[in-house]
């Protein structure tokens, strides 16, 4: 969803970024910041990456706040305690008090497919992005099978936003976990992307940009192949690279 604005020069399209509150049974639970569209998706990832569901689950807007308000059918499967949680668009895991909080244990992922090193350097150019076409302020994340071929697409002013959409498809699809899948992402590789990943069960990420030092480490610990910098045909491999073979 995009906007129009003026500035000195002219005028721009713009993302638009409005808060989500996510509520169970008429609770808030959780208010991220994101861009409207496939709300239901998003608060649906966004609950399982953190252990709070274990599949899909009945999701509506309801009409407060000018639908920025999501309802899920609860009960959820753990209990997070008096955790609230408050996500910008750019930070999927501010507002969590402890590392320890953040690490959602994540079952241990299959052996996965074995892509080569140019096929999964080549996702980034086959991620559709029309979004970011129109305002450069979007993030996306691509879920593929193992030959390339691109099944879900979302865009989002948030990266994590982007991936729980992603996500919160595959699992009203039926394809979680994303056992033999690759998740491709558009910009840096922080650590709430690889434990998105990890709990849906994809073992093999890819990004456009770098990684953090926290990403590698937990990518390490989970067994996730994380790769960055895939860009013009090359990439880095980080962690586990029995996954990719050469050319």
């Amino acid at each position: 969803m995009y906007t129009e604005v003026e500035h000195d020069g002219g005028r721009d399209t713009v993302a638009v970024e409005e808060p989500l509150e996510i509520r169970i049974d008429g609770r808030p639970l959780a208010v991220t910041m994101r861009t409207p569209g496939h709300d239901e998706e998003l608060a649906l990832g966004f609950l399982y990456g953190e252990g709070l569901i274990d599949g899909p689950r009945a999701a509506g807007l309801t009409d407060d706040f000018a639908a920025n308000t999501v309802e899920v059918a609860g009960p959820l499967i753990r209990d997070p305690g008096q955790r609230r949680f408050y996500t910008t668009s750019s930070c999927g895991v501010c507002g969590k008090g402890a590392l320890e909080e953040v690490a959602v244990m994540s079952p241990a992922l299959p052996s996965g497919p074995r892509v080569s090193r140019s096929l999964a350097a080549s996702l980034p150019d086959r991620l559709e992005q029309p979004g970011f076409a129109h305002t450069g302020g979007l993030h996306a994340t691509g879920l593929f099978d193992r030959s390339g071929t691109l099944l879900i697409t979302r865009e989002d002013v948030g990266r994590h936003n982007a991936m729980d959409k992603v996500i919160g498809r595959a699992l009203l699809d039926g394809l979680v976990p994303l056992g033999e899948r690759v998740l491709c992402v558009s910009g840096r590789l922080s650590f709430e992307l690889v434990q998105k990943a990890a709990v849906a069960g994809a073992p093999l990420l890819v990004g456009v940009g770098a990684p953090s030092s926290l990403a590698i480490s937990l990518a390490q610990e989970r067994g996730v192949t994380l790769c960055g910098f895939a860009r013009r045909g090359t990439m880095n491999v980080y962690t586990h690279p029995d996954r990719i073979s050469d050319g």
